[in-house]
């Protein structure tokens, strides 16, 4: 199961905002390995308060998204998906940009992990 865990400014989330962002990081597994996958998708947002977050040694005010997407490490080898890694970090700044606007994207870290065979177990069992 491709799982999202977003830390971002707490500012960011509104209550509003939040729906959306699961919404459209949904949609960017889903435009990569299409809808079967991106109904599995699940997504964490982590709100970090302003004052326990920095860049380089300093506090600051961006909101920084830092974004880890997890999944099995084949998944990002398929060969009728080539380059899969690249158009999942692409899909993934899309995502929060065109939920937080587009001044977001300098700001995006997105880490891709990839989760190797028999190391995820769904209901207590090996998946």
């Amino acid at each position: 199961m491709p799982h999202y865990t977003v830390h971002i400014g707490e500012e960011a989330l509104d209550g509003k905002v939040e729906a959306q962002l699961i919404a459209a990081l949904a949609d960017a597994v889903g435009s990569v390995f299409g809808e079967r996958l991106r109904a599995l998708v699940g997504v964490d947002l982590i709100g970090i308060p302003r004052h326990r977050r920095g860049i380089g040694g300093l506090p600051t005010d961006q909101v920084a998204p830092l974004i880890t997407l997890s999944m099995r490490e084949a998944a990002y080898h398929l060969p009728e998906i080539p380059d899969a890694p690249a158009r999942l970090i692409a899909a993934t700044a899309d995502a929060m940009a065109s939920v937080l606007g587009e001044d977001i994207r300098e700001q995006t870290i997105v880490s891709i992990e990839g989760v190797p065979a028999g190391r995820t177990g769904v209901a207590g069992e090996v998946a």
